[in-house]
């Protein structure tokens, strides 16, 4: 199954088009696509029963971020051990997590007002929570994942290393920073959900390409090392980590300006297209 946010309204997506899923259900799901994941195991006993659905055409310029209001965001960092080698940083001994806070979130074709000449790209896996999760094993991590997407952690590097320690959650939420989606798309409809090939360009040269088999804590291992210490609730995402090739650890380095085109895929999950302009000037010195 794969569920997207079409101007606001959930829909569930097919080749041919999209089904409205408030209309498909007679009301008994909401338009809202946040409101799903609360009873997330009702609705693919549901979408699994639907025959025939309608679906109309639609406009994927149109489609938004497909969880538009997570409660919680996780990310984590040097979770390729290339990304650690060009980053000159050791392997961690345990997921290096931060967090990319809530109005961060963009959909898959959004601009991004750039605050400052220092922001850089990073193509993520991102994981989208579809059941509670409180010290979940490794074996049943994946039993409690709705689905994943394709996503960015956009990162302004001088607000993020500024200072000792370094402001990763800070550096990574400005307005924008977290692009998602085009869509969600469930474990089951993937060949193989632990190795995916993953990448992004900048204006048409691609500047990153892995497969998710290279993750140092897969994603069973990151539901179960987070679970052991917090709930994640349904609806939380979790972006995996970037491979290596980001522009700070270029010589010399190379950053987003505006203009730039920056396009993130995922095999088999989607691409997400988005452009880059002008914004508000931010300094360190201002925080």
């Amino acid at each position: 199954m794969r569920i997207a946010n079409l101007d606001g309204r959930l829909v569930l997506k097919y080749p041919d088009g999209v089904t409205d899923v408030q209309k498909a259900s007679d009301g008994r799901f909401a338009a809202d696509p946040q409101a799903v994941f609360a009873r997330w195991d009702e609705f693919v006993a549901w979408a699994d029963g639907l025959r025939a659905p309608f679906v109309e055409p639609f406009d994927p310029r149109r489609l938004k971020a497909p969880v538009p209001r997570p409660s919680q965001v996780f990310a984590i960092g040097l979770n390729y051990a290339d990304h650690a080698g060009e980053s000159s940083l050791p392997l961690p001994p345990e997921p290096a997590v931060f967090t990319k806070f809530q109005t961060a979130i963009a959909g898959p074709n959004d601009q991004v007002r750039l605050p400052t000449s220092t922001v850089d790209w990073e193509a993520e896996l991102v994981v989208v929570l579809g059941r509670r999760a409180v010290a979940v094993d490794a074996a049943r991590a994946w039993d409690h994942v709705a689905g994943v997407m394709v996503g960015q952690d956009l990162s302004e590097r001088t607000r993020q290393l500024v200072g000792a320690p370094p402001q990763f959650s800070i550096g990574k939420s400005f307005p924008g920073f977290a692009p998602i989606g085009p869509e969600i798309v469930t474990p089951d409809e993937l060949a193989d959900r632990e190795d995916l090939e993953i990448g992004c360009s900048v204006n048409g040269e691609t500047v990153q390409h892995a497969r998710t088999s290279d993750l140092i804590f897969s994603v069973a291992a990151l539901v179960e090392r987070l679970s052991a210490i917090l709930a994640l609730t349904p609806g939380d995402l979790i972006f995996t980590g970037t491979p290596s090739g980001v522009g700070h650890a270029r010589s010399p380095r190379r950053y987003l300006a505006p203009g730039d085109v920056l396009e993130t895929w995922i095999s088999g999950v989607g691409r997400l297209r988005n452009t880059f302009a002008a914004g508000p000037r931010h300094t360190s010195q201002t925080i």
